[in-house]
């Protein structure tokens, strides 16, 4: 990323360029993504291609002033991140569902971050509801956040367990990758019925009161705790939302397909 367009990538989220790639400034620029760039899933419903390579991520979040899911946002931030001196290190993960089951492999992009002031940061601006601020990586405690309490934890197999108030979210292999190893998982979840990401709509924004989630027709505003819903009667009520919330403009409204039931093949 040259430095023009990290200019630019910076302006999208409202941060200053830091003077050195510090702990402070990495805490900075997390927040600062969280507020400016959405949790979304639109492209897969809008039949738009997902291109796992630093350019075309770019190209989505700054100029194309859209958001992603894990893969996109947390690959455009890695981008951000090395751009500005700090060492960065893509890290597998696989999401526990309900029942505490780890996902398929690839199923998350996460980063490891070093900082010039020494330690390390879990960073994650691709999990949807998640910590506020970067996790410190070597810390086996409570760690409180605006988000609320997390744990790293590691496993018998050398993994890192990252739970949320008690509650596992992902499993997260410490093995550097690269970008385009995610691409079967980004694919998987662009296709599988098994994906949540095929099964619905969703659009969510970190704001300085709390959050704000458009997903379908439904706008939902957390304020101070206190949630407020509204159903959009009209497609023209989804545009205007999409666009005045989180300054995203779209020609039409993102529709979830049918899916169609895999059928179990006899042995």
């Amino acid at each position: 990323m040259d430095f023009d367009l990290t200019d630019a990538y910076l302006r999208r989220i409202g941060a200053e360029r830091p003077a050195a790639p510090t702990t402070r400034a990495l805490h900075d620029l997390h927040l600062a993504h969280l507020r400016a760039v959405p949790f979304e899933n639109l492209s897969i419903h809008l039949d738009e291609d997902i291109e796992l390579t630093e350019e075309s991520l770019a190209a989505k979040v700054v100029d194309a002033h859209r958001g992603g899911f894990c893969y996109e946002l947390n690959g455009a931030f890695a981008a951000l991140l090395t751009a500005l001196g700090f060492e960065v290190t893509l890290m597998q993960a696989r999401v526990y569902d309900a029942s505490g089951h780890p996902g398929i492999p690839y199923d998350h992009l996460a980063l490891r971050v070093r900082t010039s002031d020494g330690g390390d940061r879990l960073a994650d601006v691709g999990f949807g509801t998640h910590s506020h601020f970067p996790l410190d990586f070597g810390d086996r405690g409570d760690q409180s956040d605006p988000g609320g309490t997390f744990r790293i934890t590691e496993t018998p197999e050398g993994d890192l367990d990252v739970s949320r108030d008690g509650k596992l979210q992902y499993v997260a292999d410490r093995r550097p990758r690269a970008l385009g190893d995610f691409t079967a998982g980004a694919w998987w979840h662009r296709t599988s019925p098994r994906s949540h990401f095929t099964q619905s709509l969703v659009c969510s924004l970190l704001t300085g009161t709390g959050r704000i989630t458009l997903s379908g027709r439904t706008l939902t505003t957390t304020t101070a705790g206190e949630r407020r819903v509204v159903e959009l009667a009209t497609d023209a009520e989804v545009l205007d939302a999409y666009a005045t919330h989180f300054g995203i403009v779209l020609k039409q409204v993102p529709q979830v397909k049918e899916q169609v039931p895999q059928v179990k093949k006899r042995a």
